[in-house]
């Protein structure tokens, strides 16, 4: 008899794990019971239960694209002051829970030591979430994370402190195709040119039949070129979005002179006070100007002053935006107007007539 095939190992992450493990002993022991919240200082939450104890959140901001060595020096101070209990945001920020409100200044001041801003709660600027970038994708046309840093700079006053009329949430993508994001300010990039084809790969490299499907206006075609197959792009369809990219490299479409850089503004995942929100387009053709993108932060930075300046208490960006109107938006900003601000797309009547401004 052959001997007896050992027993598969069972799965044993299925699903989301169990967050409880990871809690603050406060935090589990006091779940679903907590009373009110507030904030102390920007950067530090503090929640208190019914039954009256009391856990401070310290937010700190990261770079997060981050090596082993930050992360062992964020988790060394955790240790430190916060016995271990962290936790990172969607938008890359740590936190650190504690119970003992006179570790906080302590803990403060090792981050700001260390160059970690504490801040990014409330009225603020929020720290920028964005995507891979040139770092660890192969499809970008830009590279977000550089264009973070190169706002930051000068945003970083805002997110240690909250004086904005409301939080603001600013997003950058590096490509259309797949992280396209939205925010109270967006920064995508855009292409302009349908792709530069190399011909001589394209039947080496790309499974031609998932290209054609791939594209959304069906722009593209089997062909054969110099005796060998290859693709062809009908350029009076082709909406330069880039989908065909990713499935086919040698489709190039993130050529330096055809990748640009556009701002959209006023976009609202919350249903806080209105509705949410889609951005609209307030700046397109930024040159995609590494490694500091001035002009792109130049823009941010008339938004956000214009912002700041007129808006009331609460409202989002693009609530201002609703209630100055989009003409004044652009005087405001110092930024133009031009027809590509114009809604001409075969549903515009409709968007128009949902207007109390304009009825026809």
């Amino acid at each position: 008899m052959s001997e007896a095939q050992e027993k598969p190992r069972m799965p044993d992450e299925v699903g989301v794990p169990d967050h409880f493990q990871y809690m603050h002993p406060l935090l589990k022991a006091n779940h679903g019971n907590w009373a009110w919240h507030d904030r102390p200082r920007a950067g530090v939450l503090r929640h208190v239960s019914k039954s009256g104890d009391v856990v401070y959140t310290v937010r700190a901001g990261t770079q997060r694209q981050m090596d082993v060595f930050t992360i062992r020096k964020l988790c060394d101070i955790g240790d430190k002051y916060a016995d271990g209990h962290i936790r990172f945001t969607t938008r890359s920020n740590i936190e650190y829970i504690i119970a003992d409100k006179e570790k906080i200044e302590p803990l403060i001041e090792a981050l700001e030591k260390e160059g970690f801003p504490v801040g990014g709660t409330g009225a603020s600027v929020s720290m920028i979430s964005h995507t891979q970038g040139w770092l660890h994708c192969d499809i970008p046309g830009t590279d977000a994370s550089g264009v973070v840093k190169s706002m930051m700079d000068f945003l970083h006053k805002e997110f240690v402190r909250e004086r904005m009329p409301n939080r603001v949430r600013i997003t950058t993508s590096c490509c259309q195709i797949n992280c396209g994001g939205q925010g109270d300010i967006a920064i995508n990039v855009q292409y302009t040119k349908p792709p530069k084809i190399n011909h001589d790969l394209v039947a080496n490299v790309c499974e031609r039949p998932a290209v054609v499907a791939r594209c959304p206006v069906a722009a593209i075609r089997p062909a054969m070129v110099n005796g060998k197959p290859s693709l062809e792009i009908d350029e009076k369809k082709c909406v330069c979005c880039g989908a065909c990219y990713p499935p086919c490299p040698p489709m190039q479409i993130n050529n330096p002179d055809s990748t640009k850089i556009a701002i959209w503004v006023g976009g609202k995942h919350s249903n806080a006070r209105t509705k949410p929100t889609f951005h609209k387009l307030a700046v397109a053709n930024l040159p995609n100007n590494p490694p500091h993108w001035p002009e792109v932060a130049a823009v941010v930075r008339k938004i956000i002053e214009a912002y700041k300046a007129d808006a009331k208490d609460w409202e989002r960006l693009g609530e201002w935006i609703d209630r100055i109107g989009w003409k004044r938006f652009f005087e405001m900003t110092g930024l133009a107007f031009t027809k590509h601000h114009l809604d001409t797309w075969t549903g515009a009547r409709k968007n128009m007539n949902s207007s109390s401004h304009i009825r026809f």
